[in-house]
């Protein structure tokens, strides 16, 4: 799995997070999960493959809302153990 973080500025309430994960699900189908949070101003992508940048800025900045950049890296699922 990949996650890539993306830098976004203008979301103000929950309604905002959900309106910028909808148009990054519309442009990336591709993509496992999108979580956004305005309080760190940023969207998290978990995707198979690596996604592609440049669709993710047309998706937000179409939105009304600012790109603010985006890094991707490897991403491993954290895992509960019990003894």
């Amino acid at each position: 799995m990949i996650r890539t973080t993306v830098g976004v500025d203008g979301m103000m309430c929950s309604m905002c997070e959900a309106h910028v994960n909808e148009a990054l699900r519309r442009a990336l189908p591709e993509a496992k999960r999108i979580t956004s949070n305005r309080g760190k101003k940023q969207t998290e992508i978990l995707s198979e493959e690596p996604v592609d940048v440049e669709k993710i800025r047309t998706a937000i900045e179409t939105t009304g809302y600012r790109y603010l950049g985006a890094e991707s890296g490897p991403y491993r699922k954290k895992r509960f153990f019990f003894f």
